[in-house]
Formats: structure tokens, sequence, C-alpha cells
């Protein structure tokens, strides 16, 4: 036999709950009766709490009066919402209230009991604060396409990026079959299924290759297909879709391989003009030896025989003129173009090369004037300068046949400036820098031949000095060409390649 009375029982039961606050209260509201779990939740002691309306447990009372009236009408009410406690904080709680009637259904009272809810409202909103913020994190990301499909591959949901990468708005795609986006080639080999069988077994799918936009262009794609799987029973519940457009990094290395294969074509060129120059030198040399022999021993006896020698030789020459000139071409491309250095008077070489000129200037009908008053001396490789000078004229000879050419050096500040003048047709400016690249030619005067080389040798010999080379028009006609050379190494040093 117990030494508690059924009462006594109950109502230790109810005072040593302390997870949930129990209390009675009259039909106006008034608490009669205060549990422990009253007490630790809403922090009144049982006296304090006794004859207070339980309206004051809510931020407003008449909160309260509207669940009694539910309860009273209903038999019951329950709901959850913000509670205050006794210090003013308050707490998330789920509250049921329940009419208590006698036998005759008199109404006695509520019961009334309040579980606190803040921690676990706290873990739910965290939960939910960070899937919405990893929602809109994905919505917002414009360089990815990411989306979920359907364990059938339908598309489920669609953020920014994958408009923007696929043109289709949200409305136009969700529930459209993810293979829209791929090629007809393909569909008809089955690869969007067999993706998804993959990603499905494998757990993760990537490609890399064409996909569709919705205006029908295509973009060259990186495809990372992630299966989704429940956590509890394993079950397949659809699939994570990240798309990337690679399409200009595609065009980019393409552009690469395009870049590389014509560096590659380039060097091979070189290399067969460095080879078929230097095979070509030997026999010419050869040649141009018997040519002179022969011309000596015939000018004495034949005329005619020695004209046509004289021509043969000349024709010699110029082609051996070409032949350096490619052979300055691969060095220059091969990085074996070298200065040799010597003090000596730019003035006195310069006239050395106009008397040698003299000969093609009266053929090509041009006068020719030299004015460089000397001495001009610097530490420059005399034999290029000498190539520079003679380049420059047998362009004016060439392009201002029949009129003056003038040959001028003088010092301006820290520089020996040369300059050669022709009275010919002159340089369109658009053509004025461009004639210095290799194989260039103005287009004006393409009639006239040549590779296009002699001016680029010319630039190139300059730079390796520090120096500078430009083509201008005369206001009277004709072209100008100005060299210009630092007369001290520390300036060649500092403005070019000082080899």
């Amino acid at each position: 036999m117990s030494r508690w009375s059924p009462d006594e029982q109950r109502k230790l039961l109810l005072e040593s709950i302390a997870d949930y606050a129990i209390a009675m209260l009259t039909p106006e509201g008034i608490i009669e009766s205060w549990n422990r779990g009253g007490e630790q939740i809403f922090g009144y002691s049982e006296e304090e709490a006794l004859g207070k309306h339980f309206g004051t447990l809510y931020p407003e009372v008449s909160q309260g009066e509207a669940a009694l009236r539910e309860a009273r009408e209903q038999g019951r009410s329950e709901e959850e919402g913000w509670r205050v406690r006794k210090d003013g904080s308050r707490l998330w709680a789920n509250s049921t209230l329940t009419a208590v009637r006698a036998d005759d259904g008199e109404l006695i009272g509520f019961a009334k009991v309040t579980r606190d809810l803040t921690e676990r409202r706290s873990g739910e909103n965290q939960a939910r604060l960070s899937e919405e913020r990893f929602r809109l994190m994905v919505d917002s990301v414009r360089d990815y396409a990411i989306f979920m499909l359907e364990p059938d591959g339908r598309v489920a949901t669609w953020n920014a990026g994958a408009e923007r990468i696929k043109g289709y708005r949200s409305h136009e795609i969700i529930g459209q079959h993810f293979s829209k986006f791929y090629p007809r080639e393909d569909i008809d080999s089955g690869k969007p299924p067999l993706e998804l069988r993959v990603a499905a077994s494998e757990g993760r799918f990537e490609d890399e290759g064409w996909r569709l936009r919705k205006d029908g262009t295509r973009f060259w794609a990186n495809v990372i297909i992630t299966a989704l799987r429940d956590s509890a029973s394993n079950k397949l519940i659809g699939f994570v879709k990240v798309t990337r457009d690679l399409t200009e990094r595609r065009r980019t290395e393409e552009e690469r391989v395009r870049l590389a294969q014509a560096e590659e074509a380039v060097r091979l060129r070189d290399e067969f003009l460095s080879i078929a120059s230097h095979e070509l030198k030997t026999p010419l040399t050869a040649m141009q030896l018997q040519l002179q022999s022969l011309r000596r021993k015939v000018e004495q006896h034949d005329e005619v025989l020695a004209s046509r020698v004289t021509r043969a030789t000349r024709s010699g020459d110029r082609l051996a003129d070409l032949i350096e000139a490619l052979l300055d071409v691969s060095r220059i491309a091969t990085g074996r173009f070298e200065l040799r250095r010597e003090t000596f008077d730019l003035a006195t070489s310069m006239r050395d090369v106009v008397d040698r000129m003299r000969e093609s200037a009266t053929q090509a009908g041009c006068e020719l004037s030299v004015n460089a008053p000397g001495p001009l001396t610097g530490a420059w490789d005399r034999l290029r300068l000498e190539q520079v000078l003679v380049n420059l004229l047998s362009n004016a000879f060439k392009y201002g046949a029949g009129a003056r050419v003038d040959v001028s050096l003088s010092q301006q500040a820290g520089d020996a400036v040369l300059r050669v003048r022709d009275f010919g047709p002159g340089v369109a400016a658009v053509d004025q820098d461009r004639i210095f690249g290799r194989f260039e030619r103005a287009v004006s005067m393409r009639h006239f031949g040549g590779m296009g080389l002699g001016l680029y040798v010319t630039r190139q010999i300059v730079d390796a000095h520090g120096g500078s080379v430009a083509a201008a028009n005369a206001a009277e006609g004709g072209a100008i060409f100005t060299v210009r050379l630092p007369l001290t190494a520390e300036a060649q040093q500092s403005r070019g390649e000082l080899h």
C-alpha cells in the first residue's frame, strides 16, 4: 500500500517535471498551481506566480485572452509564439491550453502546458538562414550554370548563371529535359542518358564538349553532374549539374596552338633560308671569281663578249647581295646577329660608300651628292653601318631613278644623324613604318619588285646600335630616310642592345 494518496502522487509528479511549465488556471485565467518547470522556464517562483493572470506570460495580455476563448469554445488551444520571462527576456514556446470541466460540464478551469522551444527554433532558424544564404549564393552566381535535375533528367531549378550562359529564363526551362542543351549528334548517340547513368553509378560525371544555347548557337562547356541520394535510404533523388562556358578559353587555346604552329613554320622557313643561302653562296662565289677572271681575259679581245660577261657579273653581284640579305634575316631570327665594334670616323666611311655607289647612281640616272663634314667618331660596326647606307641608297636609286639623291651626315646633341633624300614619288603615310618589316614593301611600289628585306635588315642594324631609323616625305616631294646613332657606348647600351 503506497504511503501517498493518488492526489499526492499526481502533485509530486507535476512538481518534479522540469522541462514543461504546467499550471492550473481558474476560468478567468488566474494561476492556481505552478510546478518546478514553470519556475525554471519563466523564472517565477511558485509564490510569485500564484494569483497572477497567465496573460502576463505573453508579450500582450490580449494574446492570452484569445487563447482562453478558443479553449473555452473548442476545448483546447495550441499555438507557438513568443512568451515573456520574469526578467523581461523572451522565449519561443509551444503552449497547450485545455479546458477542464466537471462531470456536469461546468468549466472549472484550464490546464496549461508550456515547452521552451527557443533553442530548437534558433537551430531551425540557423538552418533556414543557411539554406537561404546558399540558395541566394547559387542564384546569384553568373559564371556557372548551377541547377538541379530530377532523376529522369528534367530541370528542377535554374540560377542566374544558367540564364546568362544558356539563354533560357527559369519559366521556359524548368520541367524540360536537359537534353535540350545538347547538339543533335550527341542526342542521336545517346549521350545525355549515358551521362546520368554514369553519374548515378559512380556518383559523378565530368565532360567537355559542345552545348547549345536557346538561340541555337554553340558554346564549349565543362560539365559536372553529381548524383544526389537520400542519406537514410540511399535512394537517388536527383542530380546537381554545373556547367561552365569555356568557349573563350578554347578559342584562346586554339589561337595559342595556331600561333605555335605559325612560329614553328617561320622557324622552319628561316632554317631553310639559312641552309639554302649557305648552299647557294659557295657555288655563287666560285662563279663570280670565274666571271671576273673571264672578263679580264676577254676585255681586250672581244667587246661583245666582255659586255655580256660584265652583265653576268652584275647579276651575280645582285644575287650575292640577295643571299647575304637572306643570311642576315636568318641571323636576326635565330639570335646570331652580332656587331663587331671598332672606333672610326663615320664621315669618312660614309664618303667612301658614296664613292663606291656612284656607278650605280649613274646607271639609275641619279645625280648623287654628299655632305659629310668630319670627323664624327664613335664605336660602331663599320661594315654594318656601311651596309645601312648601301641599302638606303639602293632604294633611293630604285624608287627615285632619274632624280637627284642627297646624302648628309651631321651631329645633333649626342647623336650622329644620317639622312638619305631622294626626289622620287615618296612613301605613303600608311607604309612609312610598315616597310621596315620583314618581307614588307610599300603597297604603291610593289611593281618595282624586290623581297622587302633591305629596310628590315637596316632597322635591325640601327636598333642593335641603340639608334632609330624612320621614313618621311619631304614637303617638296620625295622621301627622306633618317638614321640616328648615339655617339657614346653608354647611350647605345641604354637605348639599344649592346652586342
